[in-house]
């Protein structure tokens, strides 16, 4: 004998549209979770530990719904849980935005604890409460023993390849597409939509309070993310990109790529180098070639095209080539930081590793690194491996310099030096002497060639600038700073950990 509920009939939902409940809202909880690395980004940037921080949270977040749903689907009826918790669900994806931003502009640092503070604000209550929809709608479905395999196994593949689906559409084809802001809006009015929907059909309207609740959180939420301005003026792909004006000088302009500031243009003088390691790199060109004459030269990240364009200027004939990563930040240097479109600069779109493995062998007299993600340098862009591709495409008298930013331990510092110094034959860095002695930190220039560099020449650069920088060049002084640092691979390039966070 069976054991079949006597109301099975009237309490069931029909099959598909059961399984397309679960799809729907465990894709939600995946485009929810791809967007929170570019809603983090402008307080703490993009590195694996953003997305570290935020997986754990959203994983915490469902396994605590699940439980929780099932826990409250045996002693509640399903029926009257289904459209709240759709509604809910809505409406805290909604408030997420304007939570997130509210906690982050607070300043608190890009730690780890900063991380998992703001995406528990931002996702952990929407995946807790959309997570719980799955053991719901099992509860509701299973109406004959025999079937119990079937049905929960049905519908908990159909909510993996709804999850499935949300992370292909939102990394693939959304955030491409569309802002970040304006997902989460149409995601989570879609949510409250269904679930009044859902909570009118199923005739559970005795929750009228609660839903009225969350109806009214959800329009506060949803009309805050759409007017509360935030802290981007274009969204890429990758970056959360703000442009300022300089009010000390008519042409100057700050590019900001998620929390760092990472160029200054003036707009009206291209010769005009206002960050102390852009003055660095350009000293670190003149130690290379005569005064004025032209170089072949090779950017990883352009950013503002700072360089370019000052090299094009200061040494007619000079050609660049550019790898960058954002096609967008090409588009803005162009349009608003004053990029001409003239010869000696070529731009190549694309991620640097595969860009510059399609680059001519001995083709440049200088490569100059300046790719960031956050305040670390992408961690492929760090290891022996890739650093092996910089040596392949300089000419024997070629010189990479590179910057990076680490603070006291200096671990990052110290293993990007070592890595540097395994392939090639003479090293260097510039930093001030409390950053060099590991007691302070901030921007460290790194340099390498198989030829001498020439160090008297760059000193005696640093005290015509009278930029209060030391060069450390001497095998002791390197080796003191290097200590035991370990050599960065492809197999073991932890530079998210390593890298020190700034003191507050």
């Amino acid at each position: 004998m069976s054991a079949v509920s006597a109301d099975a009939p009237a309490r069931a939902l029909p099959t598909v549209a059961a399984g397309a409940l679960v799809f729907f809202t465990s894709g939600a909880v995946l485009v929810l979770e791809i967007l929170a690395g570019r809603l983090l980004a402008p307080y703490v940037g993009v590195t694996l530990e953003t997305y570290t921080g935020i997986i754990g949270v959203v994983l915490a977040g469902i396994a605590l719904g699940t439980w929780l749903g099932g826990h409250a689907a045996d002693r509640l009826s399903p029926r009257r849980l289904l459209g709240p918790l759709l509604i809910w669900g809505g409406a805290l994806a909604l408030v997420s935005v304007p939570a997130i931003t509210w906690i982050g502009e607070m300043t608190l640092g890009t730690g780890p604890d900063t991380i998992v503070l703001l995406s528990l604000v931002g996702f952990f209550a929407p995946a807790a409460v959309l997570s719980a929809v799955a053991p719901t709608v099992v509860k509701l479905q299973l109406s004959d023993l025999r079937v119990t395999g079937t049905v929960v196994g049905r519908l908990s593949a159909l909510g993996t390849a709804g999850a499935i689906v949300g992370t292909f559409l939102t990394g693939f084809v959304l955030i491409a597409a569309f802002p970040s802001r304006p997902i989460v809006v149409a995601v989570g009015g879609a949510l409250v939509l269904a679930g009044v929907a859902l909570w009118l059909r199923l005739g559970a309207r005795r929750d009228a309070t609660t839903v009225s609740l969350a109806l009214a959180v959800a329009f506060s939420g949803g009309l805050a993310t759409l007017l509360v301005p935030g802290s981007c003026q274009w969204e890429s792909a990758y970056y959360c990109i703000r442009i300022e004006p300089d009010p000390a000088r008519a042409g100057g302009r700050t590019l900001w790529l998620d929390q760092l500031r990472h160029s200054y243009v003036d707009v009206d003088d291209p010769a005009h180098l206002e960050f102390d390691y852009t003055r660095l790199f350009a000293d670190t060109v003149d130690t290379l070639a005569p005064a004025g004459g032209p170089v072949d030269a090779l950017h990883i990240g352009g950013g503002g095209f700072t360089l370019p364009r000052y090299l094009r200027e200061a040494r007619p004939g000079t050609q660049s080539t550019v790898l960058e990563l954002d096609p967008l930040l090409v588009d803005l240097a162009q349009h608003e930081l004053g990029l001409r479109p003239e010869p000696g600069i070529s731009i190549e779109t694309g991620d640097a590793r595969l860009t510059l493995g399609r680059e001519p062998s001995d083709a440049y007299d200088i490569v100059l690194g300046d790719a960031f993600g956050g305040l670390a340098v992408p961690w492929h862009l760090t290891t022996i491996e890739f650093v092996r591709d910089v040596q392949r495409v300089l000419r024997p008298r070629g010189a990479y310099a590179l910057n990076l930013i680490d603070y006291p331990p200096l671990d990052f510092a110290r293993a990007e030096m070592a890595t540097l110094r395994e392939v090639f034959g003479h090293v260097a860095f510039i930093s001030t002497p409390a950053s060099s002695a590991a007691w302070a930190g901030g921007t460290f220039v790194m340099l390498a060639s198989d030829s001498p560099i020439d160090a008297q020449r760059l000193e005696g650069r640093l005290v015509e600038r009278n930029l209060r920088q030391v060069l450390v060049h001497e095998g002791p002084s390197i080796d003191a700073f290097v200590r035991d640092a370990p050599t960065l691979s492809d197999d073991y390039a932890p530079v998210d950990q390593l890298i020190s966070q700034p003191p507050f």
